[in-house]
């Protein structure tokens, strides 16, 4: 059976999980208000997704 012939030690061990951070998400420009949302998802401000409304907004 292989077993490790050293102690990984915490830096060489922290800097192979370097790669392992989440992405940080993208947005963009809402269409119909401007506000910033996720692509792909309908706007939280004004309910418009792809150039029509599709959730119902109070005008207040």
């Amino acid at each position: 059976m292989a077993v490790p012939k050293k102690k990984t030690s915490k830096s060489r061990r922290n800097m192979r999980r370097s790669h392992h951070a989440l992405s940080t998400h993208s947005y963009a420009e809402c269409a119909n208000c401007g506000e910033l949302k996720r692509p792909h998802h309908v706007c939280g401000a004004c309910g418009h997704y792809d150039q029509r409304e599709v959730v119902k907004t109070s005008a207040a």
